[in-house]
């Protein structure tokens, strides 16, 4: 009877070692997980969306963002976040709950899954952050780009899908840095164009991309309060 009692116990130790093994992320520690997969839908799905799109977050799986914003910063941004946005930070050093290998597993991954850089690596890219450039020169540059979907003065065109490029509701919610962001890459998942397409066959310049940032962050309420903010997406 002992012996067949033992006999018992030492299968179902088994049975669950097996289960174990089936399925290990269970009978993980969450530090312990390594897997893109599910630290991707434990951590970035809920803003970026389960694909790295139609998220309320700027998408992931976006080439040209990828390009723009390179993987040293991407890793740095989900190590840190974004201070005065909603972008927290998920490094263990800075109050996360993600190890360093696991925010390099997922900024590894990203890149290696969504970012094009065959597509890009011969395009003049303007650079991800930048100083603001002349307002009032940025009024001319928004009407040449822009007014096609916003309207010549930002506040939008009737029945488009474009809506207000200038409501201090908008503008109170985002960065200096992501309205830059925008301009440059817009939205793939939105079907918002980028620095190459607003108008075909003619690249928005560096130094345009500075203007229609300072003129939009002009037509700020209380101006100082994203002016030193980073982008609200990675």
């Amino acid at each position: 009877m002992i012996c067949w009692i033992r006999s018992l116990s030492v299968t179902a130790a088994m049975m669950m070692l097996v289960a174990c093994g089936d399925r290990p992320e269970q009978y993980m520690l969450p530090d312990q997980v390594m897997t893109f997969g599910t630290l991707y839908k434990d951590n970035c799905a809920g803003c970026h969306g389960q694909n790295g799109r139609y998220g309320a977050a700027r998408p992931l799986n976006d080439g040209l963002y990828l390009g723009l914003i390179g993987k040293e910063r991407l890793r740095k941004v989900i190590a840190n976040g974004v201070s005065g946005t909603t972008m927290p930070p998920f490094a263990q050093d800075q109050g996360g709950t993600l190890t360093d290998r696991q925010i390099s597993v997922l900024a590894d991954e990203i890149e290696k899954r969504w970012a094009l850089p065959q597509e890009f690596d011969a395009a003049t890219m303007p650079a991800y952050d930048g100083t603001l450039g002349n307002a009032t020169a940025g009024a001319t540059t928004f009407r040449q780009y822009c007014a096609g979907c916003h309207g010549p003065d930002g506040t939008g065109v009737s029945g488009h899908r474009g809506g207000s490029a200038v409501d201090p509701a908008y503008l109170a919610l985002v960065s200096d840095q992501y309205l830059r962001t925008t301009v440059i890459a817009g939205r793939s998942d939105e079907a918002i164009p980028n620095w190459r397409t607003y108008v075909p066959g003619h690249e928005m310049n560096p130094q345009e991309v500075s203007d229609i940032v300072a003129w939009l962050a002009a037509h700020r309420t209380f101006p100082d309060n994203r002016t030193k903010g980073g982008s609200n997406l990675p």
